[in-house]
């Protein structure tokens, strides 16, 4: 049985892969305190997304290997 996580992961993946998002966005959307559903915290500890700073500001980007995990030929 597959982990349901994972889709939730790929949904993160690919919303930031459509376009950087500033981190407090990505935050307010994504961060949650259950234990459980560790979704932004297990796509960061991938290397499937990374933050980089823009002027004053941290932005969340899509990695290569993020990217890689989209891709139809990618293992759900």
């Amino acid at each position: 049985m597959t982990d349901p996580k994972e889709a939730l992961i790929r949904d993160l993946v690919a919303w930031i892969a459509a376009a950087p998002r500033p981190y407090a966005e990505v935050m307010d959307r994504w961060r949650t305190s259950c234990p459980r559903l560790t979704v932004w915290e297990d796509a960061a500890d991938r290397g499937l997304l990374a933050c980089e700073t823009r002027g004053d500001a941290l932005w969340v980007v899509a990695t290569p290997a993020g990217r890689a995990a989209l891709s139809p030929a990618a293992p759900p």
